[in-house]
């Protein structure tokens, strides 16, 4: 399925322009801590970019329907995930730190959903 590669590729390319928001305008701007929470979220970001290119491919090299959840799920985590923790760097409203988890359980059952949809291979 193109869509997760291109879902992927735009996400990469989103995270590559936080990156570089965040070196050049935030910094000095936000105290070091919210700049880690930034860092983090574009590191996240941009490795789940990668992951749902990966999850194109192999959808369609191996033709394995299972994997579209695991690309909806990481897409949902990429915007559960990194958009609370973008928000919270910006805004610091700490509650926004409670749905973060959420993001990352998304990720894990995205990443099972790959291991079981390759094993059933």
């Amino acid at each position: 399925m193109k869509l997760f590669i291109i879902l992927g590729a735009v996400n990469a390319f989103i995270a590559v322009a936080c990156g570089a928001f965040g070196a050049h305008l935030l910094e000095g701007k936000l105290s070091e801590h919210y700049l880690g929470v930034w860092e983090t979220a574009v590191k996240y970001q941009f490795y789940h970019a990668l992951g749902l290119i990966a999850i194109g491919i192999l959808i369609q090299v191996t033709g394995a329907q299972f994997l579209v959840a695991a690309g909806w799920f990481m897409t949902a985590g990429i915007v559960f995930f990194t958009g609370s923790l973008m928000v919270l760097a910006l805004s610091g409203i700490s509650i926004l730190g409670a749905v973060t988890p959420i993001g990352g359980v998304m990720f894990l059952i995205s990443w099972a959903l790959v291991i079981i949809g390759i094993a059933k291979l």
